[in-house]
């Protein structure tokens, strides 16, 4: 296996981050950690090219979607959900120890996706995700409005700020998101595991929820276990 480089995560550091997917959540994400200084990684499947106006504008490297990860201490999947089975093999290969990888997407069956039966048979999306990577995740911004990471960020304390739930189990790499989503400009409520990242799933209560802590909390414990109707296929 290639040798890795080495990891700086303290918090306060600036970081290596790629980002695999180039939308609206892709492009802002991009947009804000090259403005707090992060040294970014930019991939989308039609390849650098395609995003030359983006690398311009925001100081970012435009990559392919295989070198996206190469030495980053923190990759962002932000691709439609039935394109993550075509992601390559290897693609953490060269990686930093101890990176990170955050998943901030969703299952949507009629308008996009197709049917895919693991996730109808009710394993959460960011699970079934984990399996085709091939790495643990960190769900977080799935159901964020991307305009919202450029406008809405706030300093800590600030009573107008944000929270975002950040489900996952690996807790080093919770700790690391958490902190970076703090240095982006808005608060974070751990929402347990990948087995309970239902609760931020498309139709729960937290989806979308432009809320504070306390909120954010009420959301997530008031999901439904059963996914609504109207997001299955």
């Amino acid at each position: 296996m290639p040798e890795r480089a080495n990891a700086l995560s303290p918090e306060g550091q600036l970081m290596k981050i790629g980002i695999i997917g180039a939308g609206n959540i892709g492009g802002n994400l991009t947009r804000r950690l090259t403005a707090l200084g992060h040294q970014v990684s930019v991939a989308n499947s039609r390849g650098p090219h395609t995003l030359s106006a983006l690398a311009e504008e925001t100081g970012a490297t435009a990559v392919t979607v295989a070198d996206a990860a190469d030495g980053a201490q923190v990759v962002v999947v932000t691709v439609p959900l039935k394109n993550v089975p075509d992601l390559p093999g290897g693609l953490f290969d060269k990686a930093a120890d101890g990176f990170a990888v955050i998943d901030t997407g969703n299952y949507y069956p009629k308008e996009r996706d197709g049917r895919i039966d693991a996730i109808e048979d009710g394993l959460p999306e960011s699970r079934w995700t984990e399996h085709h990577i091939g790495h643990p995740v960190i769900k977080v911004f799935n159901g964020t409005y991307a305009q919202d990471l450029l406008d809405r960020p706030r300093p800590q304390g600030d009573p107008e700020r944000i929270a975002v739930p950040v489900a996952g189990d690996d807790a080093a790499a919770k700790k690391l998101v958490r902190e970076l989503v703090d240095e982006l400009g808005f608060d974070t409520v751990d929402a347990g595991g990948i087995d309970d990242s239902w609760r931020q799933q498309p139709a729960t209560p937290v989806y979308g929820l432009r809320g504070g802590v306390a909120e954010i909390t009420e959301a997530l414990a008031a999901a439904p276990e059963e996914r609504p109707a109207a997001h299955r296929f």
